[in-house]
């Protein structure tokens, strides 16, 4: 979800100055770029290094639609949990439960990428593990002491980080279906979710106030989800045509063109939805150029 950064008080979204500009699109540029980063990383080990991350294989009757239900049921549940817990203004246990998942998954990007890159090194674990929990103890300081521009850069990388990851696990246990689906159950998700969902209710407040589950850049706002799906998008295009580039610039222009078309709704909304435009002219180009190109 994207909407302009909230003011003291909050601005009513009729009355939002936003105005789009080509430097909106930058940390959308950035986080795909720093996956695509990842993905030449992770390539060469994929199948040693990705574990299933959906709940149903690709042999499964069904798995596409019981795989994407299952996905925007359990995002449905965070944000009501979260959006329930700001309400009673319960704002320690929603740091704790944003630093449990954030640590969770900053440790296990770092991981995995760390023993991609290391692959060949005798000894890696040596190396690996300390420098993993690092990595992690720096992203922590910046989602939750430093805050500003370290929050903002720490966000963008592993919104593209475990994107790249979550798209690889997806293609390779559920199948090329079972991606798309997922993605598209999740844009009409976040439609609803932003109108008449916990998502737009949690907005009005700002989402701001979950650290590390959103960034700031200039005059928006925008949750990171929207970048951790655009990578998932950018990352199975990319390990399901891996024998030409085509594919993956083509699915990283729809999305950067949907971001284009989010943006100059957000002027006239004040609040919108992240994923559909992207996520459905992300996935036209990129299978467009896979399988006609």
């Amino acid at each position: 979800m994207t909407q302009p950064q909230p003011q003291t008080p909050p601005k009513p979204a009729e009355h939002s100055s936003f105005k789009f500009e080509a430097i909106y699109l930058l940390p959308i540029l950035a986080s795909l770029a720093f996956g695509l980063i990842c993905a030449l990383i992770l390539a060469p080990h994929q199948t040693e290094l990705v574990y299933p991350s959906a709940p149903a294989g690709e042999d499964t009757p069904g798995a596409p639609l019981y795989n994407a239900a299952y996905f925007v049921i359990l995002l449905a549940i965070s944000a009501t949990v979260f959006y329930i817990l700001l309400k009673r203004k319960s704002k320690k246990l929603i740091t704790i439960l944003i630093t449990i998942a954030m640590t969770t998954a900053a440790l296990l990007v770092s991981f995995v990428y760390l023993t991609a890159a290391l692959y060949s090194v005798p000894y890696a674990d040596w190396i690996i593990i300390p420098l993993a929990i690092l990595i992690t103890a720096l992203f922590d300081l910046a989602i939750f002491k430093f805050g500003g521009q370290a929050r903002n850069a720490a966000v963008i990388c592993i919104g593209g980080a475990l994107g790249i990851y979550l798209g690889s696990s997806f293609l390779q246990y559920a199948g090329l279906l079972s991606v798309i689906v997922i993605l598209i159950f999740l844009s009409i998700y976040d439609i609803i979710a932003v109108y008449r969902g916990p998502v737009g209710k949690i907005a009005e407040n700002g989402l701001d106030q979950l650290s590390g589950l959103s960034f700031s850049f200039k005059d928006i706002q925008m949750g990171l989800g929207d970048l951790v799906f655009y990578s998932v998008l950018t990352g199975a295009v990319y390990f399901q045509f891996a024998y030409s580039i085509l594919p993956v610039v083509a699915s990283i222009l729809g999305i950067m063109i949907g971001a284009v078309i989010t943006f100059y709704m957000l002027e006239k909304r004040g609040v919108f939805p992240g994923l559909p435009f992207p996520i459905i002219l992300g996935l036209a180009l990129g299978l467009a150029a896979g399988f006609l190109l």
